[in-house]
C-alpha cells in the first residue's frame, strides 16, 4: 500500500479480499494474516483465541480472523441490545445471543455482502429471530442514536482508515451508560516501511494497525469513561511471512527492536449525562 492509495481503495481492496475469505475454511484463515492469503507454515496467535467452550457458538460461524474474545468480557445481560461491528459469518453475535437471550436483539454490521450472506444463512439455521445482519459502513453505522446497550468488536478498527470515526459513531449509537468491548490489533514503535505499506498485510489486520497511545487517545478524547485493558496479548509474525517483505538485516534489527504488535479487548462506557455530540 502506497501513499497514492486513498481510503476508498483501502475499503474496496479489503472488501475484495474479505468476500474471498468468507468462502474460504477456517483452517487457511487461521494460517494466515487474519485471513489475508499470506500464508504461514504455522498457525500462530493473530487469530482469536478459542471460542468453542463459549455459549452460542457456531463453528460455520467462525472464520478464524479474530484476534481476541470480546464477547467473553463484554458484561452482556439478559435483554441487551448488543451491537457487532464487522460481523462477518456471525460468530459473535452468537455468542451475545446466548448472553441477552430471546429478549435481547443482537444486530452484526458488516461492509462485505458475502459475509452478510453467510451471516444470515447462520442465523437461519438456528432459527434465530432477535439476531439481524445489516451491510454497512462502521465509519456511517445504519443504526439510529443511542440504542445499543452493548457494542462488540473483533479485529475490525484495524481495518478501517478513520478509526477515530468509528469511535466516534460507537459514542452516538451507544446509550447513555453503554459500553463497548473491543478487540483489535496495536502497535508499539514503528512497523518497517514494507510491511506497513503492503496491501497484502493492511487486509491482514497489521499494517492497518494504529499506535496504541493514539488508539486509547481517541477513545478518551471522544469522552468515554472507565477505560479498561481487558487483555493484553503479543502477536509474533512468523519468519516465513516477514521474509516476503525484509531482507535479512532488516528482519534481525525488527525481531531485535522494540517494536511490538500486540493484540488487545479494551472496554470503555459512554457516560450516563453527558452534553457531548450525540449523548442527548
Amino acid at each position: 500500500m502506497n501513499s497514492q492509495i486513498n481510503d476508498q481503495e483501502i475499503k474496496d481492496m479489503v472488501r475484495q479480499k474479505y468476500s474471498e475469505i468468507a468462502l474460504q475454511d477456517k483452517e487457511t484463515n487461521q494460517s494466515s494474516c487474519c485471513g489475508s492469503g499470506c500464508c504461514s507454515t504455522e498457525v500462530y496467535n493473530i487469530m482469536s483465541d478459542d471460542y468453542s467452550t463459549l455459549n452460542g457458538y457456531l463453528p460455520e460461524a467462525d472464520l478464524g480472523l479474530g484476534c481476541g474474545l470480546p464477547t467473553e468480557f463484554a458484561r452482556i445481560k439478559k435483554g441487551d441490545t448488543v451491537i457487532d461491528l464487522g460481523s462477518g459469518a456471525g460468530n459473535d453475535c452468537f455468542v451475545a445471543r446466548a448472553e441477552t437471550g430471546a429478549e435481547g436483539i443482537v444486530i452484526g454490521i458488516d461492509f462485505t455482502p458475502a459475509m452478510i450472506d453467510k451471516a444470515r444463512a447462520n442465523a437461519e439455521k438456528l432459527g434465530f429471530n432477535n439476531v439481524e445482519f445489516r451491510q454497512g459502513d462502521i465509519e456511517k453505522m445504519p443504526i439510529t442514536a443511542n440504542v445499543a446497550d452493548v457494542i462488540v468488536s473483533n479485529c475490525v478498527l484495524n481495518l478501517v482508515p478513520d478509526k477515530k470515526a468509528v469511535f466516534r459513531e460507537i459514542f452516538r449509537v451507544l446509550k447513555p451508560g453503554g459500553h463497548f468491548s473491543i478487540s483489535d490489533v496495536v502497535l508499539i514503535g514503528e512497523l518497517p516501511d514494507r510491511l506497513r505499506h503492503d496491501a497484502e498485510m493492511y487486509a491482514g489486520c497489521v499494517a492497518g494497525a494504529i499506535q496504541k497511545n493514539e488508539y486509547l487517545g481517541y477513545i478518551h478524547e471522544l469522552g468515554f469513561v472507565n477505560t479498561v485493558i481487558q487483555k493484553e496479548k503479543a502477536i509474533h509474525i512468523p519468519d516465513d511471512i516477514l521474509v516476503n517483505y525484509l531482507n535479512e538485516d532488516e528482519l534481525n534489527r525488527y525481531k531485535q527492536g522494540d517494536t511490538g504488535i500486540f493484540s488487545i479487548t479494551v472496554y470503555a462506557e459512554k457516560p450516563v449525562a453527558c452534553c457531548a455530540p450525540g449523548c442527548c
